[in-house]
């Protein structure tokens, strides 16, 4: 594997660290607070917005060597993680319109790897 790869890898392990923090945020929107001080402090939110943090760290890392033609393409698989996360821990649903939508965003992630 060589450099370009590795940081290629690690913006990918980014996008999925920040994909399980929106998810980690939203399992902590969905539930009832008895104060604001618990909803802006548990332990969601507190692990949502520390990866939040480390994907931008890793983030900033990768984007040394990573082209910046190739990085937003990278990032926009974030749709494609968030909704199979969203499917799977939350039991949201697969609408056809969304389906479309992810749909596009693979076949545009494809035809810019050709």
């Amino acid at each position: 594997m060589n450099e370009l790869q590795i940081y290629i890898c690690i913006l990918i392990v980014s996008v999925f660290v920040a994909s399980l923090s929106q998810i980690l945020l939203k399992i902590s929107a969905n539930k009832t607070y008895r104060d604001r001080l618990h909803e802006y402090l548990n332990p969601y939110v507190i692990t949502g917005y520390g990866l939040l943090f480390l994907s931008t760290l890793l983030t900033m890392v990768a984007l040394k060597k990573v082209p910046l033609s190739l990085s937003p393409v990278i990032e926009s698989s974030s749709y494609i993680f968030v909704s199979l996360m969203g499917y799977l821990v939350l039991k949201e649903r697969f609408t056809k319109r969304k389906l479309l939508g992810l749909l596009v965003i693979l076949v545009g992630i494809l035809v810019f790897s050709l």
